[in-house]
């Protein structure tokens, strides 16, 4: 597949711009059918969901639940919704083979909920295909780069 870095930012920023606008369905839809959306354990970027106990690890079927789910009054974590600010920086294709392009994109989100601003910061990990001619989501990993997560221990937005 042939594309630019920065064509893989525009997508990227849109992706951030859907997700800070709770477009919760579009974004799910930027994933291929076969996409999956994982966070692993904090400290361990490599551990194998089979022995370790990931934050998140959806396929896209589970990842599309879970946006809808952030969607509705009886997620109670997430309403009101936070107010959220996903920022990309440093995007750098790593690979473009056989048909995959390997992204590799720093990341700050901010989000502001019930008089606490929690910031994640990390790389996000992607990698891309073309499906039915539309650039999409393949894999996404967010690595966090934090010691821990405030008190809570949870991650209750996409990041």
């Amino acid at each position: 597949m042939n594309i630019t870095r920065q064509e893989v930012e525009d997508f990227l920023y849109h992706e951030a711009e859907l997700l800070d606008e709770w477009k919760m369905q579009a974004w799910a839809d930027l994933f291929a059918k076969e996409g999956t959306y994982v966070i692993p354990p904090i400290g361990s970027p490599n551990a194998d969901f089979k022995t370790a106990l990931f934050l998140v690890h959806d396929d896209r079927a589970r990842l599309e639940q879970r946006a809808l789910r952030l969607l509705k009054k009886e997620a109670h974590v997430e309403f009101p919704h936070s107010k959220t600010t996903h920022n990309v920086s440093n995007v750098r294709i790593v690979s473009n083979e056989d048909g995959v392009v390997t992204v590799r994109a720093n990341f700050i989100t901010y989000r502001a909920k019930r008089d606490f601003l929690d910031t994640y910061v990390g790389v996000n990990e992607y990698q891309l295909v073309q499906e039915d001619g539309e650039l999409k989501i393949l894999s996404k990993k967010v690595i966090l780069n934090l010691e821990g997560l405030r008190p809570q221990g949870k991650v209750s937005i996409l990041l």
